[in-house]
């Protein structure tokens, strides 16, 4: 059995699931360690702001840290919401007891409202736990309260980290949401600074500052050093922002599963289209159906926006000797033609997510029928200048049938060839289809 690193997180417990130990604990089993953790206080929480907080006796936190850490190898912890001198106190006390490395979080508000810190604590935050952390990693408002200045700017931010510095902590890591999106990084040990830019990105940031200690203090158990640590965090919570998903009336939490969800549906999308190529070059019927710019099978991502999210073969898939073959390897954002069709019917029907083109011809339209397939067409003729013809003729397809039907097809224009397009919700659906066709047209030919 393999022994998975322990992260230690001693933090409160927010109700909503948007941050504390909640984020911490999907932040850190997401990055494949075992989160352990330590509850300092209870919070009546939402995506609204902090309705009511009970701190957890100290004696209890104690029991908490002493039942982990004597169990368990642990290494490595992150510490959050500490309201009070007296949590602090003994938080600090069980980090030296066990000479853990300490990232600091300094959990002062409730990103949609409410203070979580006393503010007669913020003084043996200071004194007590500074000087025995790793990595303090305040967001501007927390940097100006620690470092007892105001910050306007990248040398305001310089200044604070120094003066936090002082306090013992060896790095400072003031964090970008209120930094043009940028982390500066002061080490105190040599005295140096180093920028992690970044830009603002859309999305929901309820427990962005837990999400990126805890990762942070994952990356580090890994063996990073501190500079490739804050850089794997950063992109690690600017990917849980996209992922943001709206569950409340106010400040939509990060979504600590957006890494692992979208790599499992890039590997599933792709092993699908594979499985649909390999479905077609199976089949030597369906070469009778490659039009003479060859085919090509295309499957979007779930909520796919643009090409570079939509799986397809590098080349295209041709006849050989009458026989099909697959020309490139399955890859993502390689195909125009089959990938706006798919975006055009993915905007009236996200699930709708794939599609191939084959052959037109008078016959194999009629088997389409014959099966009982539902049919459109567009004409090339009539597509505008202003906006692409295969967007434009999807789109128009849609529209006049009032629904995706399972075939769209044109009969060509000027320099275009014609061609019959088949939408299906995957690539395997699709080819199976394209099999049935190919199936009846072989037996229709051999019939000539």
């Amino acid at each position: 059995m393999s022994k998975a690193p322990t992260i230690l997180t001693i933090a409160g417990s927010d109700s909503g699931g948007g941050a504390g130990i909640q984020a911490d604990v999907k932040t850190i089993a997401s990055l494949g360690l075992h989160p352990a953790c330590a509850i300092t206080s209870v919070t009546a929480q939402n995506t609204t702001g902090v309705l009511s907080a009970y701190d957890i006796p100290c004696e209890v936190i104690r029991d908490q840290i002493d039942a982990v850490c004597k169990d368990m190898d642990i290494r490595w912890a992150k510490s959050g919401m500490l309201s009070s001198a007296e949590i602090i106190s003994t938080v600090a006390e069980m980090v030296k007891k066990y000479d853990l490395k300490l990232v600091a979080d300094p959990v002062m508000a409730a990103e949609a409202g409410g203070d979580l810190l006393r503010k007669d604590a913020v003084d043996t935050l200071k004194k007590e736990l500074l000087p025995i952390t790793e990595v303090v990693t305040p967001n501007i408002n927390e940097a100006c309260i620690l470092s007892g200045m105001k910050i306007y700017d990248l040398e305001d931010a310089k200044q604070a980290a120094k003066i936090i510095g002082r306090s013992g902590v060896e790095v400072v890591i003031i964090t970008g949401g209120h930094l043009e999106g940028s982390d500066l990084i002061y080490d105190s040990r040599d005295n140096t600074y180093k920028l992690i830019s970044g830009s603002f990105v859309k999305g929901g940031t309820h427990g962005s500052g837990c999400t990126y200690s805890a990762s942070l203090a994952a990356t580090l158990a890994r063996g990073y050093n501190i500079d490739e640590a804050a850089k794997i965090a950063k992109d690690f919570v600017v990917e849980a922002i996209k992922g943001s998903v709206q569950i409340g009336k106010g400040v939509g939490p990060v979504n600590q599963l957006s890494r692992l969800l979208n790599n499992a549906n890039r590997y599933n999308t792709v092993q699908n289209v594979k499985s649909g190529v390999e479905i077609l070059n199976k089949c030597m019927d369906f070469a009778g159906l490659i039009p003479e710019v060859g085919s090509n099978i295309a499957m979007a991502l779930p909520d796919a926006r643009s090409i570079s999210e939509i799986a397809a073969i590098s080349g295209r898939m041709i006849n050989v000797k009458d026989s099909p073959k697959a020309v490139g390897d399955i890859e993502f954002g390689t195909s125009e033609h089959v990938g706006r069709i798919v975006l055009a019917a993915m905007e009236y029907d996200p699930d709708f997510r794939a599609s191939m083109n084959i052959r037109y011809s008078e016959d194999i339209l009629n088997i389409c029928k014959e099966i009982g397939f539902s049919i459109s067409s567009f004409s090339r003729e009539e597509e505008p200048e202003s906006m692409s013809g295969i967007d434009w003729g999807t789109k128009q397809a849609i529209k006049d049938h009032g629904d995706i039907s399972r075939i769209i097809y044109d009969t060509g224009g000027m320099g275009k060839e014609a061609m019959i397009r088949i939408m299906g919700h995957n690539a395997e659906e699709v080819a199976h289809i394209a099999l049935e066709i190919a199936d009846k047209y072989a037996i229709l030919k051999n019939r000539d």
